[in-house]
């Protein structure tokens, strides 16, 4: 049973976890929530964009002189999701051995707490507080959005040799420059680095130099938009969009010895008297 009641929401109808298990020791109960089922806030009603401001993400998100801002997608509700399905396999297969159920405990907040990985982890280690540094990297440069004539590109610098590259086919020698001669070089002097590469990069076309790096074994793509997004031929090869009975929708990433793990049947459909106004 899966659950996203406020906390105690389900005690009053009997259909709380301690009530049902009693009934059947074996089930597995995943209750999500804002805040959890226990510490101070876990009676309080909590959100995805609250989840995203609390949790830290907003806080690195946006450009440095602007206000933060949230993720583009509902962030913290859908990675709760994901760690929701993990934690109920996990469930099952535990009951599966042991004969048990479990009372899954998710909440939103725990979640992007979580998935803040590397970025808490370097304020664990250093003690600074990571800062917004818009489409950049914190521990990698060059490794963000560049302009072009026509459209951005990102550009993924993960190494040394990649930033040699990176040079060779823009016919700059900035890699022989010392403040930018490695990584940590890169980090101290970026700002005037990425000035430098930026007024190279837009002289030129973005499929030009899309095809040029990817050429150079450079890591890059363009900043798509949505019907960019399903025109890619990589997306159209891995069948990420999908139609059961004339109804659209989004595959899952999931494919398992070569099959994509799709349902069998169409999403439910809209009521013809519903109107949607976007």
């Amino acid at each position: 049973m899966i659950e996203n009641y406020k906390v105690g929401g389900l005690a009053k109808y009997g259909l709380d976890h301690p009530s049902l298990s009693a009934l059947n020791p074996h089930l597995i109960t995943c209750s999500i929530t804002g805040f959890g089922q226990t510490g101070p806030y876990a009676a309080r009603p909590g959100y995805d964009y609250i989840a995203q401001a609390m949790g830290g993400l907003m806080s690195m998100t946006g450009e440095p002189e602007r206000e933060p801002q949230k993720a583009g997608i509902a962030a913290a509700d859908l990675f709760t999701g994901v760690y929701s399905a993990v934690a109920i396999l996990a469930a099952l297969n535990r009951r599966r051995e042991m004969h048990v159920g479990a009372h899954i405990d998710m909440a939103l907040l725990d979640t992007q707490v979580s998935v803040m990985g590397n970025q808490a982890l370097n304020w664990m280690t250093s003690g600074v507080v990571p800062r917004r540094v818009g489409n950049g990297h914190a521990n990698l440069v060059p490794y963000q959005a560049f302009p072009t004539r026509d459209g951005d590109l990102i550009i993924a610098v993960g190494n040394d040799g990649q930033f040699a590259a990176l040079c060779r086919v823009l016919n700059v020698t900035l890699h022989e420059d010392e403040r930018f001669s490695n990584n940590p070089q890169r980090i101290r002097n970026r700002v005037d680095l990425i000035i430098a590469l930026e007024e190279i990069t837009a002289k030129w076309s973005r499929d030009d130099l899309f095809e040029r790096l990817n050429g150079a074994g450079i890591p890059a793509g363009p900043i798509n938009e949505l019907d960019e997004v399903f025109a890619n031929p990589q997306v159209i090869a891995r069948g990420m969009a999908i139609e059961h009975d004339g109804k659209p929708g989004v595959a899952s990433p999931i494919v398992i010895d070569g099959v994509r793990m799709v349902a069998d049947d169409p999403a439910p459909g809209v009521p013809e008297n519903v109107k949607f106004d976007f």
